[in-house]
């Protein structure tokens, strides 16, 4: 089940809890808790097995038809279980009521390392398709790699 979370204090918990228990992806602290003050402002769903949280998603506004899916966690144990896709697929629908056209997500470019390989498919998989790479978003050993979909 997913929902959507309103209570600032509730998504920076749930936020919490999801993103140090993924250090592989979240390993940054200054980054990490950059996403957990910042996720209090956004739209944040969360993903539930009877009640327990599982993972969230927050999207965050980049322009009058965009949208940027700009955190997503899930748990490790709900890895491959279709937890991930269904927070994309909620968020799809809640940007597109919205009256968002597009979304887009940035993460390391494919080849670089294994675990962001497994996100590049996973977000491709989702209907995103590449739009630009930037080499130095981020530094050298991250190159950004942006991705979009049409909501329409």
């Amino acid at each position: 089940m997913v929902e959507m979370i309103t209570d600032p204090a509730e998504k920076r918990l749930i936020a919490r809890t999801v993103l140090e228990a993924l250090t592989e992806w979240f390993e940054i602290e200054e980054s990490r808790e950059g996403y957990i003050h910042d996720c209090a402002d956004w739209t944040f769903l969360a993903a539930k097995d009877d009640d327990r949280i599982i993972g969230f998603l927050c999207l965050k506004k980049t322009g009058n038809a965009t949208v940027e899916l700009a955190v997503m966690g899930v748990m490790k144990e709900y890895h491959r279980k279709g937890a991930g896709r269904k927070l994309v697929e909620k968020a799809k629908e809640v940007a597109k009521a919205e009256g968002y056209e597009f979304m887009q997500v940035k993460t390391v470019k494919m080849g670089v390392y294994d675990d962001y390989d497994r996100t590049n498919l996973f977000y491709i998989s989702c209907g995103f398709k590449e739009f630009e790479l930037f080499p130095l978003y981020w530094d050298e050993a991250n190159p950004c790699q942006i991705y979009v979909m049409s909501l329409n």
